[in-house]
């Protein structure tokens, strides 16, 4: 198979590339840029397998004038930075002692026995400087059929890294055939091991998370994982059906896959204890708190502006398995738009502190009672309930 994609052509691949051929070394793009070429689909990251060792990896590429970085030495990888475009290089390498979390590598000359221990077939891909793809575990035709499959013994690549639990069910979101199942050996393998999640930190498990959560539709993998008892241990208690049903309504909003607005669906305990940003888990905790209150569209686009509310308003209607009401959108939006016509300078100097707060409360909560008809000499003259 011949792939095409603009990473291949572009400087900076193709001076790392001929760095390391030009100096007798094999160079091969891997993993995911592979794939995700072979789907006809972009990639972020450009890898590249070599025989060279990461000594000889830094000083080609200072010789070249390229810039090397030795972010992962140890294990075999430099970023050598070219055309101002970072290419992680590693070195084909075996595994020689794991304990599920870390592996202690030895170097190695062979692709095969790089291949061998990747993970999946579709991600031990190779393709050379002209995209002539090289497939020594059968990951083409997997890929063809959209089956995830561990390579060789599921239990034992889990073994190796209890990571490659949560990397089965994300990449079964992004990959996967939705209509052709889950592989059954893969499935089965996760939920024997699935204690083995417990040794992770929350950080990996966190970021796969999120990673799962933004795929177009991660309902199939959410449920796979709460039957094989894997979502029990991430997210206690936390609901597939209600994500399905969202995913289902963001189209209706014009909402695009968002992680936050999943999880808030997900709802379930130990969310904090993602290790996600502060700022993210506070906006899915906002966007549940809202979806659960009684305010109306329009005053959920007031308070929480138009895209916010759109979020509130989706996972809201997923929750009680709803479908958008009739005109939603546009009440929202409208809310987005208003500001109370009461400020705190109508109210002072003769109100202060606590009582002025007081006061604005309830003059804004006349107003949006109201619909937003009230106006500002409407609401001034309204009593004081503690006057």
């Amino acid at each position: 198979m011949q792939v095409e994609a603009e990473w291949l052509s572009a400087p900076g691949a193709r001076a790392v590339m001929r760095m390391l051929t030009g100096a007798g070394h094999q160079a091969w793009f891997v993993g995911g840029c592979v794939r995700n070429a072979a789907l006809g689909a972009g990639a972020s990251d450009v890898d590249i397998a070599t025989d060279a060792r990461p000594e000889r990896v830094m000083e080609l590429a200072r010789d070249a004038g390229l810039k090397p970085v030795p972010t992962g030495v140890a294990h075999g990888t430099v970023t050598v930075v070219a055309d101002g475009v970072p290419y992680e290089v590693t070195t084909f390498r075996r595994d020689v002692e794991t304990d599920g979390r870390r592996a202690v590598v030895a170097f190695s000359d062979d692709l095969e026995e790089d291949a061998r221990r990747r993970d999946f077939t579709m991600n031990a891909l190779y393709a050379d400087a002209a995209g002539a793809v090289r497939d020594p575990v059968g990951g083409l035709p997997d890929l063809a059929a959209r089956h995830l499959r561990f390579i060789g013994d599921p239990a034992l690549r889990i073994r190796e890294d209890y990571l490659r639990i949560l990397r089965f069910f994300r990449f079964h979101a992004w990959y996967g055939d939705p209509d052709g199942g889950i592989d059954a050996e893969g499935l089965a393998a996760c939920a024997e091991l699935a204690d083995g999640i417990d040794t992770l930190s929350r950080e990996r498990v966190g970021a796969e998370m999120v990673k799962l959560l933004g795929a177009p539709d991660p309902a199939p993998a959410l449920g796979a994982m709460g039957a094989a008892g894997v979502l029990l241990r991430v997210l206690p208690g936390a609901d597939p059906v209600s994500v399905a049903r969202l995913v289902h309504l963001e189209p209706n909003l014009r909402l695009t896959p968002d992680p936050m607005r999943r999880l808030a669906a997900a709802g379930g305990q130990g969310r904090d204890d993602l290790r996600l940003p502060k700022a993210e888990l506070r906006r899915a905790g906002t966007t549940r708190a809202a979806a659960l209150s009684d305010d109306p569209p329009a005053v959920l686009g007031y308070r929480h502006g138009a895209a916010a509310g759109a979020d509130a308003l989706a996972v809201r209607q997923a929750l009680i398995g709803q479908p958008i009401p009739p005109g939603a959108l546009a009440t929202l939006e409208d809310g987005a738009g208003r500001t109370c016509p009461v400020t705190a300078a109508d109210l002072m100097p003769d109100l202060s502190g606590p009582a002025l707060g007081a006061r604005l409360n309830r003059l804004e909560s006349a107003w949006l009672a109201s619909g937003f008809t009230l106006g500002r000499d409407a609401l001034l003259a309204l009593p004081d309930e503690d006057g």
